[in-house]
């Protein structure tokens, strides 16, 4: 594989992108005088229970925790950095043959002012008094699981990959997978001394090594929101937070049983439309299967037959206003579990597999999967595997059948770093749009990263596709330096994007360019200046370029987050734009931005108020120019909520244009209700309902979901799309009724 070297591709960037990247490096030269001595990270020794706890979220008094020492002595990062937490923190670890179990007491001086904010499902700790961990079962310092809950008790789980360092992918990985959900139980309960919980977490949820006696990395993180309180056990810098599993504590003394894993979910579905392209009323029965099997305790196969996701809840609708490619995040759970692994590219921008696209058309049509297999896991201490086969129907008119293939390997290395490849492949039957020997497409990578110290990250990678009838300029890379203390945050990027570079299974959100990126921003603690906890004064640079030297985008952005101990916050900020538009394009129907290059100016202006009261506001607002004209984009949510229970947000998306074209004074707006009511922290009702002006269309989803563990249990859901503008169908919709249960075959 061979690409121009890197000077000569950056000849077409301007003066103003080489003096921000050049004031980067010289500023982050001076940046490792932030380096600081760092304690031994804490120890915790966990026992053998005799008996297992009651799972009851009842502590103290609990004779099964009689003996045990617990860990203690947390750390604030905010908003006393450094100081001892307010409440003392008790969280006590053991275990017996089939299980983890997990106590904490966060006692509390003053238990009626503990905020319990929400009760639903993976819903947000960051408002609301909370207790989270991370289990690194593997050791190997940069992977984990998270699990958390609030006075409620709820389910709250996570997946850590590559130790928080890479972007947000949305195949789930890069960071923190708030999508993978385990089975596990937790119980909560608020007494005359704070609250208390009892997490009970099955071995066979947990990835860990084969010795007999383990050490595992963990850490322990409580907030306390009447103060905007966090501390954890392991201290961490005020720019870290729990998923940087490289500064956890040991827990030492682990003897897990060797794995024995087999779950097997079976699901009946029932579904019956009418209107839209339905004539009439439409039924359909189906049953599929999932199974889990753990081949070691680090190892699992994943198989799936006739695989169904009536269950998730819809995309959130986006207006496209621009000329590049929206993206949606995964949800999916068969795709979920170590889909971290299988992320390779920058994240939402050009990334070499995006498990969307197996199984969802280009339009959001959902595609038949017949099933499929997935290996995942590591394969010693610390080479990490990835084999994924998925097998599609063909639908007249939108998709042929496909075979999807994906292998992927990653070798870890010491201080978070590590080096990988991964191989993507797509066969269809050529009945849509190409001859069948002609209809499939390979992507071919190689990624890596390099810790140096503890503030200092490189990250890159190179790629190349292959696709019929696409023959050179087929390749793309990224570098990337990043450098993150507690005082300093700051990266240079540059990406480089072939014209015929096409990872059909994949994610691209514009071809053929050249970006350059820097960013730079200071955090700054006041001792006492109007309450404020933190300022964060910051520069960014974005800018996108044709190979010809043609600039295509350019964001220059200047700001300054302002942050008050009460979760206040202000961001104050201007950006100078630049869009480059090669050939006319339709903004929204009627209206067409003509060829040309257009340099504006805007302020931008974010606001939100403490989202833990019961009545919160989330602002934001760009007022300048764009594309020759004026425009008001601003978007506000306003959220109540009535104790823990029910919830409801209503967010509206505002979009103002006065452009000097025909037709070129225009709204496209998008507003969006969402509604939720837990009965309890695994029966809920949740509504989300969206309106889009731009393509006049009006979307109710309405789900029931009664959880037994993990996404089993029972689904009723409600699905319609009215289609309001001229000559369109009526309305369509769709109930669904769906069923599935883990059978724990070895339990």
């Amino acid at each position: 594989m061979s690409s121009p070297g890197l000077s000569g591709r950056c000849a077409g960037i301007p003066a103003l992108a080489r003096a921000l990247i050049i004031t980067l490096i010289c500023s982050t030269g001076a940046l490792a005088q932030d380096n600081a001595q760092r304690n031994s990270p804490p120890v915790l020794n966990a026992i053998a229970l005799a008996t297992a706890p009651s799972i009851d979220g009842v502590v103290i008094g609990d004779e099964a925790w009689q003996g045990a020492t617990p860990a203690s002595g947390f750390w604030q990062v905010q908003p006393n950095d450094g100081l001892p937490a307010t409440q003392k923190t008790n969280v006590y670890v053991g275990y017996t043959d089939e299980a983890l179990y997990v106590g904490v007491m966060a006692f509390d001086e003053n238990p009626e002012a503990i905020i319990v904010a929400d009760s639903r499902r993976d819903s947000s700790l960051t408002d609301t008094d909370a207790f989270l961990f991370v289990i690194d079962g593997l050791f190997d310092r940069q992977n984990g699981f998270v699990f958390g809950t609030n006075p409620a008790g709820i389910e709250y789980d996570g997946q850590v990959t590559k130790e928080g360092s890479g972007d947000n992918f949305g195949s789930g990985g890069g960071a923190f997978n708030l999508n993978w959900d385990g089975a596990w139980s937790v119980r909560a309960t608020i007494t005359d001394d704070g609250w208390s919980a009892e997490f009970e977490i099955p071995f066979r949820t947990l990835r860990y090594g084969r010795d007999d006696v383990q050490q595992w990395g963990i850490n322990f993180q409580r907030n306390i929101r009447r103060n905007n309180e966090i501390a954890y056990w392991a201290p961490l810098d005020r720019n870290r937070n729990l998923y940087r599993v490289s500064r956890a504590g040991t827990l030492s003394g682990i003897e897990p049983p060797a794995q024995r894993n087999l779950q097997v979910t079976p699901y009946a579905l029932g579904q019956w439309r009418r209107g839209g392209t339905v004539s009439g009323t439409e039924s359909n029965s189906e049953f599929g299967i999932d199974v889990k099997y753990s081949i070691t305790s680090s190892l699992t196969l994943d198989l799936t037959v006739n695989t169904d996701f009536a269950q998730v809840e819809a995309d959130e609708q986006q207006v496209n206003l621009d000329r590049f490619n929206l993206f949606f995040p995964e949800k999916r759970p068969f795709f979920l579990e170590n889909a971290g692994q299988f992320a390779v590219g920058n994240g939402q921008e050009v990334e070499m597999f995006f498990s969307r696209r197996i199984g969802i058309a280009a339009g959001g049509t959902a595609i038949p999967v017949d099933g499929g297999a997935r290996l995942s896991g590591k394969v010693g201490e610390r080479t990490n595997v990835g084999l994924l086969y998925m097998s599609t129907e063909a639908v007249d008119g939108v998709a042929p059948a496909n075979n999807f293939g994906v292998v992927r390997v990653n070798q870890e290395l010491p201080n978070r770093s590590a080096i990988g490849a991964i191989f993507v492949n797509r066969d269809g039957d050529g009945s849509h749009l190409v001859a069948s020997d002609q209809d499939y497409n390979r992507t071919y990578a190689i990624d890596g990263r390099w810790g140096i110290g503890e503030y200092t990250l490189l990250q890159g990678w190179a790629a190349r596709t292959e696709t019929p009838g696409l023959d050179g300029d087929d390749e793309a890379f990224s570098l990337k330096y990043g450098y993150s203390s507690a005082f300093w945050t700051a990266n240079l990027q540059y990406t480089d994007v072939g014209a015929n570079f096409n990872p059909e299974v994949g994610f691209l959100a514009r071809t053929n360019y050249r970006k350059a990126q820097g960013f730079l921003m200071r955090r700054i603690r006041p001792d006492d200046l109007w309450g404020l906890l933190e300022l964060r004064p910051h520069i960014s640079y974005n800018g996108y370029w044709k190979p010809d030297g043609f600039q295509e985008s350019g964001f220059l952005h200047i700001d300054n987050h302002w942050e008050w101990k009460s979760g206040t916050e202000l961001h104050t900020g201007y950006n100078i734009t630049k869009a480059g538009v090669i050939e006319p394009f339709e903004i929204v129907p009627g209206v067409v931005i003509p060829a040309g290059t257009y340099d504006h100016g805007e302020a931008q202006l974010v606001f939100y108020t403490d989202q833990s009261q019961p009545f919160s506001i989330n602002t934001r607002a760009n007022i300048g120019g764009q594309f020759g004209g004026d425009r008001i984009a601003a978007r506000a949510t306003l959220a109540y909520r009535i104790g823990e229970t029910f919830r409801t947000e209503l967010t509206y998306n505002y979009n103002d244009f006065d452009l000097p074209y025909a037709n070129g004074d225009f709204t496209a707006n998008l507003v969006r209700l969402r509604l939720s009511y837990s009965f309890t922290p695994k029966i809920l009702l949740q509504a989300l309902v969206q309106y889009n002006e731009a393509r006049d269309v009006l979307g109710t989803n309405l789900r029931f979901s009664w959880l037994r563990t993990a996404n089993s249990g029972l689904y009723l859901v409600y699905n319609e799309v009215d289609d309001r503008g001229i000559g369109a169908p009526p309305a369509g919709r769709e109930f669904i009724i769906k069923y599935s249960h883990i059978f724990d075959v070895f339990n």
